[in-house]
């Protein structure tokens, strides 16, 4: 209705008035009244746009190539820039946003590019917005949304990645068994200051395995010891045993030798 003389601007909106194709002035939300015929208006929206960047495919740095999407949201801050700078903004921020991305993560390593992803997000904001200043625009945010790679470099980041969990396992288990040995040698020297220790570490196992299953067990843990003991004993009532024999023989030996050195030579020695 702007030719009418009258016009509607909404809230979100700011109005740009040109008389006679020149610009004239901007107008502010509400409704505004214009020279008919004379005055034309163009309303620019103030809100932020989101707009999707299509996947690019890039070569990284270390000559990988892969599929890399991005997001970008911007809004216009200058409506008259908008409107003579550039024909068409968001057509030209599309474009140089492909191409941003592209050199951007062109001049990154494969790594860089999957695990420092704000870095490069920043990077590619800063370019934007320091283009689309003079255009009246402000680039609040990049992301990148989607990183295709391809399907023998997500294989080989699998074997990996397996290799690498493998690794700190085997680690972790090596740490494990020290720590495990270290306290062993430690219970293995209480047991052996107090014996008694490992009667009540066989009670305290055998009440865990009662508790387990209601069964019959047979528990062998003191047969070495018992052997052992009969053993001593064995060998006590042996010694004790051939000790007596052994007095008896070097008495009668003792007795023959007094009887002998009574008798004179060549006499027989009285038997009875």
């Amino acid at each position: 209705m702007s030719f009418l003389g009258v016009a509607v601007v909404r809230q979100f909106e700011r109005g740009v008035v040109f008389r006679f194709g020149k610009l004239h002035s901007t107008r502010e939300p509400g409704l505004r009244l214009m020279i008919p015929i004379v005055d034309r208006m163009r309303k620019v929206s103030l809100r932020t746009v989101t707009m999707p960047i299509p996947s690019q495919q890039v070569i990284t740095r270390d000559n990988v190539s892969i599929g890399v999407a991005a997001v970008a949201y911007f809004r216009r801050v200058d409506p008259v820039a908008c409107i003579v700078a550039i024909e068409n903004v968001q057509a030209a921020i599309g474009q140089i946003a492909q191409t941003t991305v592209r050199n951007v993560v062109g001049r990154s390593a494969l790594d860089d590019v999957l695990s420092d992803t704000e870095t490069l997000n920043e990077s590619i904001k800063e370019i934007l917005d320091r283009v689309t200043e003079r255009w009246g625009v402000l680039v609040e945010l990049v992301e990148l949304k989607d990183i295709e790679l391809p399907q023998a470099m997500q294989r080989a980041m699998a074997r990996e990645a397996e290799a690498e969990r493998e690794k700190r396992g085997k680690v972790i288990a090596a740490e494990g068994e020290a720590l495990s040995a270290g306290k062993l040698a430690e219970a293995a020297d209480v047991i052996a200051s107090h014996p008694i220790a490992l009667q009540l570490r066989n009670l305290q196992v055998l009440g865990e395995i009662a508790i387990e299953r209601n069964s019959t067990i047979v528990f062998p843990a003191q047969f070495l010891d018992s052997v052992r003991d009969l053993g001593a004993f064995v060998g006590r009532e042996a010694t004790t045993a051939a000790a007596p024999e052994a007095g008896d023989g070097r008495g009668r030996q003792e007795a023959r030798s007094t009887v002998t050195d009574g008798v004179p030579d060549g006499h027989p020695v009285p038997v009875g």
